[in-house]
């Protein structure tokens, strides 16, 4: 039996962006199977998005749902990044502060007052692939950086039942299966990146030019058809696809990618080297750690206006798929998948770490 003395009561409160909810939820389901309290906080439509916690959970996950203020400018019904475009952010960072009154003005500011006020730090990493980084990011912030594993998804099952419910993936699972092993680049770029009208072209374009079979998701783009849009080399699809399906097909050989973490995670969860094209934010020093890892090719952009061309993405797609680099970042990817990012055993072990340490620095209650 559980000692309940040892008990931890934790809440949860990611910034409204699903690369920051749903690793933010499995973290919580993974701690509440130790018996511990987790109050997940968002709002509520974004809690409706969540799966329910299983039934043998739900003692130990609540979900709270807090209402969003309304801001000017700021959609109705808008709740997370996937709402808006990129550049109505402000507007859900300005509603998000109004959750909490006194944590409020820039990015850089709540970095640093959220370390201050912090007794560790805690990132979804591990040390067999940011060991570095994070000691130097506890020597600088002078306080604990404790990784807590990369928390990769669970793996798809392959229920007869379940995709004959599903008519997109049928769709989808068609095309892919006519592919040759390994010749298909997967391309999607996340839901907060939203292409100007010239990127899409370029980036059509070079997939043309590349010569490889593609599966495109497209989630932000106006005037693509709601439905599939065949050709001769690849398909452009216009809105949500299961991706870890995808990624974990054998046609699939790259995923051209924005390099969110958790894409980042997801496809060499698989064994699936990345073509990098970083567009924002974080997403550059993610693509520097995957070239560290050797498991990815990066777009070249022009010195001067930071742009790619299509010349540029074919350049790498067939650098990826028909090149001896691209051959020896599967090999380093299957590497990786098999010593770190598909191994349960690691990634348990850091969701162990975390409940100790939290366990023995827990604020002591005063009486």
């Amino acid at each position: 039996m559980a000692d309940e003395s040892k008990n931890l009561h934790i809440v949860m409160f990611p910034f409204l962006a699903f690369g920051h909810i749903l690793p933010f939820y499995e973290l919580a389901k993974l701690i509440a199977q130790k018996g511990h309290k987790i109050s997940f906080i968002s709002t509520p439509r974004n809690i409706k998005r969540l799966p329910k916690p299983p039934l043998n959970l739900q003692p130990f996950l609540e979900l709270i749902e807090l209402p969003l203020p309304q801001v000017e400018n700021l959609p109705q019904n808008a709740e997370s990044t996937m709402d808006i475009p990129h550049h109505m952010v402000p507007y859900l960072k300005k509603a998000f502060d109004g959750l909490e009154e006194p944590l409020r003005v820039t990015d850089a500011f709540r970095i640093q007052e959220s370390i201050r006020g912090a007794a560790a730090i805690f990132i979804r990493s591990c040390m067999e692939v940011e060991g570095e980084s994070i000691r130097y990011l506890e020597n600088l912030c002078k306080k604990p950086v404790i990784p807590i594993g990369l928390l990769p998804p669970p793996l798809p099952q392959n229920s007869n039942q379940d995709n004959n419910k599903d008519e997109n993936w049928n769709t989808i699972l068609k095309w892919l299966d006519e592919q040759e092993k390994e010749s298909v680049i997967y391309v999607a770029f996340g839901s907060e990146v939203t292409l100007s009208d010239e990127e899409f072209i370029e980036i059509n374009m070079g997939l043309h030019l590349s010569g490889c079979p593609f599966f495109w998701v497209l989630k932000n783009k106006k005037n693509i058809p709601n439905e599939s849009n065949n050709n001769k080399l690849g398909i452009i699809w216009n809105g949500w696809a299961p991706q870890l399906k995808i990624l974990a097909h054998k046609s699939i050989g790259g995923f051209l990618s924005h390099c969110g973490w958790s894409s980042i995670i997801e496809s060499l969860e698989f064994g699936c080297p990345l073509i990098l094209l970083p567009f924002q934010g974080e997403q550059e020093l993610n693509s520097m750690v995957v070239e560290g890892m050797k498991v990815g090719v990066k777009v070249e952009r022009n010195e001067g206006d930071g742009k790619f061309t299509r010349y540029s993405i074919a350049k790498a797609l067939r650098t990826m798929m028909f090149q001896e680099e691209g051959k020896s970042c599967k090999r380093h990817a299957e590497e990786k998948k098999n010593k770190i990012f598909g191994s349960m055993e690691i990634q348990q072990k850091y969701i162990d770490d975390f409940v100790d340490y939290m366990q023995i620095h827990r604020p002591i209650k005063n009486n």
